[in-house]
């Protein structure tokens, strides 16, 4: 019962669309019909908010820290369980008839929940790679990689499986930006596509 209760309240604070949610709000329309229709914050930059990009990149990145924390909390041992549930709760949303975000942003909420050393890795890595190199897809795809293996360096090895298998699926949900980045054809944040 602890275990199935873990699973339901992080895929459900998981699924919560705020992108979707912050810009309907916000007048900017309908986020899967814009840019790459993905829910994530890179895709509200696109329409031209930063503040909902921001809050989007904020409220996503706590959803997944707060199911880890109160899942911790209120059901002692299944903090791991809650964060791998919050994962895919925002990548495949029941509301979005299972077509959610890419898990960059949650997903670093999570392992700064679990470890939050292996937490400041990953966000080294995202922001330090986004401002060298302006790759959105590049830098969350490493910061991603990057959790498994700062965990492994601090002696984590409960956490190493989990956060390799959602790295994995953090890859296989980018496997079209990898497709471009191997063609130069992935596009920087800030420049002006065509």
């Amino acid at each position: 019962m602890p275990a199935a209760a873990a699973i339901l309240l992080g895929y459900l604070l998981g699924s919560i669309p705020f992108g979707v949610l912050l810009t309907r709000m916000g007048g900017a329309g309908d986020l899967r019909q814009i840019g790459s229709g993905n829910i994530g914050a890179t895709n509200v930059l696109r329409t031209g908010r930063k503040g909902l990009a921001a809050a989007t990149l904020l409220l996503d990145l706590a959803k997944g820290a707060a199911a880890v924390l109160l899942a911790g909390w209120l059901l002692p041992g299944t903090a791991i369980l809650a964060g791998v549930a919050a994962f895919f709760g925002h990548c495949y949303p029941v509301w979005l008839r299972f077509r959610g975000g890419k898990g960059v942003a949650t997903l670093m909420g999570i392992v700064v929940a679990l470890h939050w050393p292996s937490g400041l890795v990953y966000a080294a890595v995202w922001l330090g790679l986004l401002g060298a190199l302006r790759i959105s897809s590049l830098a969350g795809m490493t910061a991603a990689i990057s959790a498994p293996v700062a965990t492994a360096f601090w002696g984590r090895i409960d956490l190493v499986l989990p956060l390799l298998a959602l790295a994995l699926i953090v890859l296989w949900k980018h496997r079209d930006n990898i497709d471009r980045l191997l063609s130069g054809t992935e596009p920087r944040i800030g420049k002006k596509n065509g």
